[in-house]
């Protein structure tokens, strides 16, 4: 109940920062020009938002995105209103595993450090189809995409925080969808299943896996010591072209509840907030909403599930490389 008071007066939770904070706002004061960040999903709708600010504050981003040309436009718009501003676009299908070994080959052939991971991108509410590789769409690009960019780009931020003694953090957006999922959680035994398939579920099943991962990846993490952070946001409930697919459905819904929905610049919020802020330095496996701690559903919270899902993506991977 405190909870939805707070989403809908906008009232400031511990952290200072409410449902109706900015990114502007939760990053003022922030010297970010050290920083070099990739934002998934970056040339459009929260994504570019969070790339706008980023840039605002000095950090050196790249945009990583499926459509170039978009990419670019977005680039260009940010330039026009932060003429500081280091963007750099590069391509990126995480639908496709061949696309991420690509993107993450390419970046590191840059030679640039990588302080801040933003797994940003996805999609929503889709029709039943497969991947390039094979793979339930939602599933692949929303978790597996993010899950094997992250590992492939994981030592590159690790050897990057040791050598500038910066904390390295890794974001991945998720979503209070997460609680509407398939009755297990994950369909491990069923993930391509056409039969079973529910596009919401679906979605809730990906956003679960997103919290799962990070909750892993953390686990993972300080067991060795690595001085890299990895926490799971939910935005908010924002109209941008992520739901195209069920453009009419979420009209209505926001018809009904339109006091608690957020601009983009207020979506993009917590996301900056958790990759910025001074006061997260060393919080990790975390859940955040407007810009402050959450509990998950007690499946996110899972650790058997997390561990599962961990080598249930590795394996996936590599059979769809085999």
């Amino acid at each position: 109940m405190v909870g939805f008071f707070s989403l809908v007066t906008g009232w400031p939770g511990p952290s200072g920062y409410g449902s109706a904070s900015t990114a502007e706002q939760v990053s003022e004061g922030v010297d970010a020009s050290k920083l070099t960040v990739i934002v998934t999903g970056g040339a459009s709708g929260l994504g570019a938002e969070t790339v706008r600010v980023l840039a605002l504050r000095g950090a050196h981003v790249i945009i990583a995105a499926r459509n170039m040309e978009s990419a670019n436009v977005a680039k260009k718009l940010i330039l026009e209103s932060v003429p500081t501003a280091r963007i750099d676009a590069m391509k990126l299908d995480l639908s496709s595993l061949n696309s991420v070994r690509t993107f993450a080959d390419k970046f590191i052939a840059t030679s640039l450090p990588l302080n801040i991971l933003i797994n940003n991108a996805g999609v929503m509410f889709c029709p039943y189809q497969l991947s390039a590789d094979g793979i339930e769409m939602q599933f692949a690009t929303n978790h597996l995409g993010h899950f094997y960019l992250t590992n492939l780009l994981l030592e590159k931020m690790k050897n990057t925080a040791n050598e500038t003694g910066i904390e390295g953090r890794i974001v991945n957006l998720s979503s209070i969808a997460h609680l509407h999922t398939y009755g297990e959680g994950i369909l491990f035994d069923g993930i391509n299943d056409q039969t079973r398939y529910n596009d919401k579920k679906a979605y809730g099943q990906s956003k679960l896996a997103n919290i799962l991962h990070s909750n892993e990846l953390s686990r993972r993490l300080q067991k060795e010591g690595a001085h890299v952070t990895v926490n799971s946001v939910h935005p908010g409930l924002i109209m941008t072209n992520l739901m195209r697919h069920s453009f009419h459905f979420m009209k209505v819904v926001q018809l009904f509840t339109y006091i608690c929905w957020k601009n983009v610049a207020q979506g993009a919020a917590t996301t900056c907030f958790v990759a910025l802020h001074p006061s997260l330095k060393g919080v990790t496996g975390k859940y955040f909403l407007d810009c402050n701690e959450m509990q998950p559903s007690n499946l996110a919270g899972d650790q058997r599930i997390a561990k599962k899902l961990w080598e249930f993506s590795e394996k996936l991977i590599k059979s769809a490389q085999s």
